[in-house]
């Protein structure tokens, strides 16, 4: 029982249903004070981005300078192209498919909310952008300089971070997105759109399989090996990462599911799985790709151009690589691309937020699936190169 009070999916949707009935039933004053209270939550959600985004990224490039390999770089422009290549997929998808979900217009008999009480502005202390350079250049030249001291500060400063995440943001969640919903459901919109919601989920996870597929295929042509010899092996990862909603508590589980395949390389796979299991969220990417795009739909009547979108995505890979490892963690690394480059509001990115944790135990099993095929690649690549795994 208390496993399931701590899930994060359980609360989120408690939080959502709470949500939905205070909005319903509350008056103006109420309503009044509950957005005060999103307002809040969601500018310190804001303010702790470009840290989350520095944090993680900046640490992860220090940590790959131990494997600084062709193997490394394979691995890393593989896991990039997989995040990018499902996520154009997925957009390519939402384009066809999202026109005809029948999505209601909520914009008519909506009420007018009320005005907050008072704003409590916390500003970042950059942009997502200057962020994200940040962490590039300092991670790659604390490699260069070979900065020990300052390689230290970054791992205790992503420690730091980690520990806001799991101490600050995470419980901040579930009362940003249950304000939220009671906005939502004051206005009036929100309970037409859950059946769209459910399409939506059912979509994503059939995605996913495709792109598994896809994933193996390629892997196949390039080993020249039977995928089926690695992907038969996997059912016990897949469901122990929809159980656990965890790349890093399944990993034991890929370890022992990959070596039992007769057709990869025990080098590669001790060092493909970890690495993979950190940098390949090609599951993660492809979900939110097409969540983002519905969401732009249901919420602001249309869905982001082409241009818009393919910035968007090219991004999403890199922020996917320096993910931060909790649930939710493709979402939370992301969001500032989703407020700048998407623009989306405090409802967007709470609507982005709850359907991505109703689905992420599936998105991280498609992740964990994937690194068996990113493993089977680099079989095929180094196999005969194994000075090159050092």
């Amino acid at each position: 029982m208390s496993k399931l009070k701590d899930n994060m999916v359980v609360k989120l949707l408690v939080a959502i249903v709470i949500g939905i009935i205070l909005g319903s039933i509350v008056g103006e004053g109420a309503i009044g004070i509950l957005l005060t209270i999103k307002y809040i939550a969601g500018q310190f959600i804001f303010f702790c981005v470009p840290l989350v985004i520095v944090g993680t990224i900046a640490s992860s490039i220090t940590n790959l300078k131990s494997n600084a390999s062709k193997m490394l770089g394979a691995a890393l422009i593989i896991a990039y192209l997989s995040s990018v290549g499902a996520a154009l997929m997925s957009m390519l998808a939402g384009y066809a498919l999202i026109p005809n979900l029948n999505i209601p217009d909520t914009a008519e008999g909506l009420r007018e909310l009320p005005a907050l009480l008072f704003q409590l502005d916390i500003p970042p202390v950059m942009s997502v952008i200057s962020a994200l350079v940040l962490a590039i250049v300092l991670g790659l030249t604390c490699i260069w300089t070979k900065s020990g001291t300052f390689e230290k500060l970054l791992h205790e400063f992503n420690d730091m971070i980690l520990q806001a995440v799991e101490k600050m943001l995470i419980p901040v969640l579930p009362i940003f997105i249950m304000t939220t919903f009671s906005g939502l459901a004051y206005e009036g919109g929100i309970t037409k759109q859950f059946p769209v919601f459910l399409k939506v989920i059912v979509i994503v996870i059939i995605g996913q399989f495709i792109w598994l597929a896809v994933l193996y295929t390629i892997a196949g042509i390039i080993s020249k090996k039977n995928p089926i010899e690695v992907f038969k092996h996997y059912g016990p990862a897949y469901l122990t990462a929809v159980g656990t909603m965890s790349s890093a508590a399944t990993l034991p589980v890929s370890l022992k599911c990959a070596n039992k395949s007769s057709v990869l390389d025990k080098e590669v796979v001790d060092f493909a799985i970890p690495i993979g299991s950190t940098i390949h969220l090609c599951g993660s990417v492809l979900t939110e790709t097409f969540f983002v795009m519905t969401i732009s739909q249901i919420l602001y009547g249309s869905m982001p151009s082409f241009g818009t979108m393919l910035l968007f995505i090219i991004l999403l890979g890199i922020f996917a690589v320096g993910a931060p490892g909790v649930p939710g963690g493709t979402v939370m690394a992301s969001l500032g691309i989703v407020v700048s480059v998407l623009l989306f509001d405090d409802a967007g990115v709470a609507l982005l937020m709850s359907i991505f944790a109703l689905q992420d135990s599936f998105g991280t099993a498609c992740n964990i699936t994937g690194d068996g095929a990113i493993a089977l690649m680099l079989t095929g690549l180094f196999k005969k190169d194994k000075k090159a795994i050092s």
